[in-house]
């Protein structure tokens, strides 16, 4: 059993927080928001009063926080509060440079870091099925492995500090634009009177096929557990993938690719979200895609 303190218990972190303590690690957990901290007791960790007083003798510290801003803010002021050569792990999907800031910040004060953004949505949180995707020394990433894996299914060791972020953003741009594209097939097929089922049938067993379809397709009926049989009650909501479409176009100015594609459906997400859809599963924009159609 490990000391572990949890740092961020909002939708992600505090289902990952409560798995932590179903494998059997004492948790001491923070948040700045009171129905957070609550729930998390409820699910067995223990809440501290704040931050730095949370990393106080833990053997690993996570944090799960909304943007690279908070990252380094945290970091700043729990990174000097550690024990030397204690690893701290960052679950939050921030710009590339933050994270590489916060890698420099603990190895400044001798602690082992661990970029780990993660792939898997609400449900993934909950069901300790998250893809981790990590950058950092081997060494360190050794050593977050085994208690990732009290959290998620795979582990992927990207490359050195920041591959973590690189490779999530990269991923998410991808699910963004393949999104839209099903959503935009599913619309034309509408219009042609084909029916869901049908394209489905087809499109998941032939060229078409890929995650957003088979995963996550965007119309009620071919895929049971997608949010579209839930009213697009979000697994991953909108205004998250306008988050992250936004950071894949800040690394790809910062970087000097070209990535057309990656920034007409951040346009197009950002529009979904302008008009009060952001709190929407991402699958959802099937709908603004069919109210751009001529009437």
């Amino acid at each position: 059993m490990a000391n572990i303190a949890f740092i961020g218990l909002g939708n992600m972190g505090g289902p990952m927080a409560a798995n932590l303590v179903k494998a059997g690690h004492k948790v001491i957990a923070f948040d700045l928001v009171e129905a957070s901290k609550n729930q998390a007791k409820s699910d067995g960790a223990t809440i501290a009063e704040s931050a730095a007083a949370a990393v106080k003798g833990a053997d690993t510290v996570i944090t799960m926080l909304p943007a690279g801003k908070h990252v380094v803010s945290v970091w700043t002021d729990v990174v000097p509060a550690m024990t030397k050569g204690t690893l701290i792990i960052d679950c939050s999907t921030i710009d590339v440079e933050s994270a590489k800031q916060a890698h420099a910040l603990a190895a400044k004060h001798g602690m082992a870091s661990v970029d780990a953004p993660v792939s898997g949505g609400t449900g993934g949180a909950k069901g300790a099925t998250l893809t981790f995707m990590c950058g950092g020394e081997d060494k360190a990433f050794g050593a977050a492995k085994s208690v990732l894996e009290n959290m998620g299914k795979k582990i992927v060791h990207c490359g050195g500090a920041g591959a973590g972020q690189a490779a999530k953003i990269c991923n998410n741009m991808i699910l963004g634009i393949s999104m839209i594209g099903v959503g935009e097939a599913f619309a034309l097929a509408e219009k042609l009177g084909l029916s869901h089922q049908a394209l489905f049938d087809v499109a998941s067993t032939s060229s078409g096929q890929c995650w957003a379809l088979t995963s996550y397709c965007p119309v009620p009926g071919p895929v049971p557990t997608s949010p579209a049989n839930n009213g697009y009650k979000p697994g991953f909501a909108s205004n998250l993938m306008v988050k992250d479409l936004t950071l894949a176009q800040d690394a790809a100015n910062a970087a000097g690719a070209a990535t057309p594609l990656g920034k007409h459906a951040q346009e197009i997400y950002k529009a979904f979200d302008a008009a009060g859809h952001g709190g929407v599963d991402f699958s959802g924009i099937i709908q603004h895609v069919r109210g751009l159609a001529r009437k």
